[in-house]
């Protein structure tokens, strides 16, 4: 702590322009400084003889402008406003004052900021803070006075920042959208750290708290100590300054921003438009901090973080005691966590080890010698690399051969193997445990150990420091293996063996790949290959079974393959964006809803005046059943006069949604251009040349019906709508070595097991999908390092105006599920 001064006057601030004081703020401050509040900062009034004062909440590191001016950035948060949404400001230091306060300042301390410029702030809109910004510099004539207070340390292992304000933190069933808050939650899912797109690092982490309510955080850093350090389900976080994106627990529809206008029918609509939630997100805002503890009930409390200030009281002491005894009842806190012993065949689970080895395969894979302690009870693979490649103690490798495992990492974790250091203790997550056979030998076979690229299921690799629990536990077990005896009995379970597994030897990720094949047949079982020079010549129309690999193929954006398809005019036509529907949905809501047609007896009708937008109006017709409303997750709504945005509140609330707009005498359905029927994420559209549309009375036959179903088909069949389908329409081209050509894929769902319906709207299944088109085609792999597809195709003619051509297309063909 440095020694307290008094307060100079303003003529002497060119020799102390910043001034470290212990005591009250307002008591040592020249006596004609006035305070200015936040709400009074404006460009261009004057400033003269006014200082600003707050608490540091965040400070960014000293750095150099390009003209080589020290510069340096302090967040200040106003005391007496702060739980105003613009209750902080950025201050901007200049010069030799950068270089001075960056030296004495911490977070928690107060700090009044005197002679300063008022500029505008052209990041206010990102980051939330005050429309200007204060400059501070020794030209300006300015002076910092920081007022410190004690540190205070909570344990002998824990450090803690000075004394700072107290945080409020946030159930997650009360979160608003675009606020930022203070959260407390158990880990419900994770993605280890992993190299986004950009340069920074991302972490996916699913928080739950004791309302049960979850939030999915997506967290971007350039520095990976400074994202959460989780290793596990039932981890307890705490999140500083995150932002919230959506609305969550909005009650009835008035969440839309609507004003209730229902009718005395109406109100048995309303009795039934309960409380729901829209999905709500979390992202890294300016200042996001994190501490993580270990969730085990009972576990010393020790905060994981790479910051050395931060703040913890005994109060959220108690907090973590409560999360931690909640969440061992309430999550399954205990993942698919296995030993190498306990493994078998087929199995994606989490691994707890200690590497030994490691070395470079190729560009595409990484090779881990990894142990437990404990020994794989089935015969596990060895890759063979070259002795001069392989980095680890040699010695010990070769003593602990019978109890280690290769494991081969793919992709985009590639890059973080290569940096593990030998010696540290990993964990892996998801790490799938293949059964293979023996080159020829059928019945002789083995498990290999992949952890394929891409972060499905939360997959990666994660450091454990040594003073973590299971690290500490594994240890301790390691030391207690004697190893001598282990070695003394001769194990079949080395690929080292001579003899039977020599051909097992692994030479390169490529050659394994030549060995198999990554789809397989559904039927025609009895077929023998066919090689395509000799499909190539042959009469039309056959079918083959080849075998072959994926040269190239189009279109290379996967969403891109997604198309809509009507089985009766054989019909293809592109998926139509949201833009297209929301446009449809304003000039249908131009019309104003007709009274006449509400209120069937049928359905029940609600009206809400849209809050802020003229004389728009919104109706929801809540389809009956036996003259009574439905529970909303089995409720089917027609809905006028709403936007994009709200009929997807909407359709995260109720089964299905049919978007209509009134007439003089009736509802109709919109132009089928618009889908005329959602159901959660999926939109159906129908042919406009196929369809011969019916009017929506019809609907009410569905309605009598003892149990309602609300099922698409039946919809549009009732509706006289002929349904388009969502299809996969990709074109591979195909080499065998004796000639290529150029095969169609044309499925719903069976080739990838991935439905074409969902990809679109899911992040995941579009991963996945990515993710199986680079183990069948991998970027930058020459034909003779791909893999072998087998695949049925069937030739036919195409008639191109007067010309004829032949075509093939791929049939009864699946990607294998250990590729999945």
């Amino acid at each position: 702590m440095m020694p307290s001064t008094c307060a100079v006057s303003l003529q002497d601030k060119a020799a102390m322009p910043v001034q470290v004081i212990d005591g009250a703020p307002e008591t040592l401050l020249p006596s004609q400084l006035q305070k200015v509040d936040l709400k009074y900062l404006q460009v261009g009034c004057d400033q003269a003889n006014k200082y600003f004062q707050g608490t540091v909440i965040l400070f960014y590191p000293l750095t150099k402008l390009g003209n080589g001016t020290e510069f340096f950035k302090i967040l200040l948060q106003e005391s007496e406003n702060s739980c105003s949404r613009t209750s902080s400001i950025n201050i901007l230091f200049f010069g030799r004052l950068a270089e001075d306060c960056e030296k004495v300042v911490h977070q928690g301390d107060t700090m009044v900021v005197a002679g300063f410029n008022v500029a505008k702030s052209f990041s206010a809109n990102e980051d939330d803070q005050h429309c200007c910004q204060l400059e501070v510099s020794e030209d300006a004539g300015s002076n910092i006075y920081i007022y410190t207070k004690p540190y205070l340390v909570t344990t002998s292992e824990t450090a803690s920042m000075p004394v700072a304000p107290k945080y409020t933190y946030t159930p997650l069933n009360h979160l608003k959208g675009g606020t930022i808050v203070n959260l407390y939650g158990a880990v419900k899912f994770f993605k280890p750290p992993y190299i986004s797109k950009g340069t920074d690092y991302c972490s996916v982490v699913t928080i739950v708290d004791q309302s049960n309510v979850k939030l999915t955080c997506t967290l971007f850093n350039g520095n990976l100590d400074a994202l959460p350090k989780i290793y596990k389900i039932g981890d307890i976080v705490r999140f500083h300054r995150i932002k919230t994106q959506g609305t969550a627990h909005t009650e009835h529809l008035s969440g839309l921003g609507l004003q209730l206008d229902i009718t005395a029918r109406g109100n048995k609509a309303k009795e039934k438009i309960r409380e729901y939630n829209e999905q709500m997100q979390g992202i890294t805002s300016i200042g996001f901090a994190s501490l993580t503890f270990d969730g085990t009930v009972g576990a010393p409390i020790v905060p994981r973080t790479s910051s050395k200030l931060y703040t913890f009281t005994e109060e959220e002491q108690k907090t973590i005691e409560e999360l931690r005894i909640w969440a061992a009842s309430n999550l399954s806190v205990f993942g698919p966590t296995a030993k190498l012993s306990g493994v078998q065949p087929m199995l994606f689970f989490d691994l707890t080890c200690q590497l030994l080895g490691k070395a470079e395969i190729d560009g595409s894979s990484f090779l881990l010698k990894v142990w437990d302690g404990t020994k794989c009870s089935y015969t596990s693979w060895k890759v063979l690399v070259e002795e001069s490649d392989l980095e680890g103690d040699k010695v010990l490798i070769h003593r602990l051969r019978n109890l280690t495992v290769d494991i081969l990492v793919y992709d985009n974790h590639v890059q973080l193997a290569k940096s593990l250091k030998v010696g540290s203790f990993l964990r892996i997550y998801s790490l799938h445990s293949k059964q293979a056979s023996a080159g020829n030998q059928a019945d002789v076979s083995y498990v290999e150990f992949h952890l394929h690229g891409g972060t499905c299921y939360g997959r990666g690799i994660r450091v454990l420091p040594e003073n973590n629990p299971d690290v500490k536990e594994l240890k301790a077990f390691m030391d207690s293996v004697i190893l001598t005896e282990s070695q003394n009995v001769e194990s079949t379970s080395s690929m080292e063996v001579d003899g039977t597994f020599d051909n097992l030897s692994y030479q390169s990720y490529s050659e394994r790949c030549q060995q198999l094949s990554v789809t397989v047949l559904t039927d025609h079982q009895h077929l023998d290959d066919t090689a395509l020079n000799t499909i190539l010549k042959s009469t039309v129309p056959q079918q083959y079974r080849i075998r072959a690999k994926l040269r190239t193929f189009k279109p290379q954006n996967l969403y891109q393959s997604v198309k809509l398809y009507c089985s009766k005019c054989n019909s293809l036509q592109e998926v139509p964006d949201g833009d297209d529907f929301d446009l449809i949905l304003r000039d249908s809501a131009v019309t104003a809803p007709n009274p006449e047609v509400h209120n069937a007896l049928w359905y029940d009708s609600a009206v809400w005046d849209a809050a802020n937008q003229g004389q728009r109006k919104i109706v929801v017709h809540f389809v009956k059943h036996d003259e009574l409303l439905q529970e909303p997750e089995d409720t089917l709504i027609m809905v006028e006069g709403v936007t994009l945005k709200e009929i997807r509140k909407l359709s995260r609330r109720f089964k299905c949604i049919i978007p209509v707009k009134s007439t003089k005498e009736d509802l109709e359905l919109l132009d089928l251009s618009a889908p005329f029927l959602l159901q959660g994420k999926i939109w159906h559209y129908g042919c406009k040349q196929c369809s011969k549309q019916k009017t929506i009375q019809s609907l009410s036959s569905l309605a009598i019906e003892e149990q309602p179903s609300w099922e698409p088909t039946e919809i549009a069949k009732v509706l006289g709508i002929e349904p388009l389908q969502y299809v996969f329409v990709m074109k591979f081209t195909l080499d065998d070595g004796t000639g290529a050509l150029d095969a169609y894929l044309f499925d719903y769902e069976k080739f990838f097991q991935i439905p074409a319906s969902e990809v679109l709207t899911s992040n995941l299944l579009q991963e996945k999908m990515e993710m199986i088109m680079s183990m069948l085609c991998p970027s930058g792999t020459k034909l003779d390092d791909l893999p072998w597809l087998e695949c049925f195709i069937r030739s036919y003619n195409v008639r191109d105006g007067m010309e004829q051509q032949v075509c093939y297309q791929i049939f009864d063909t699946m990607v294998a599920e250990d590729v999945i």
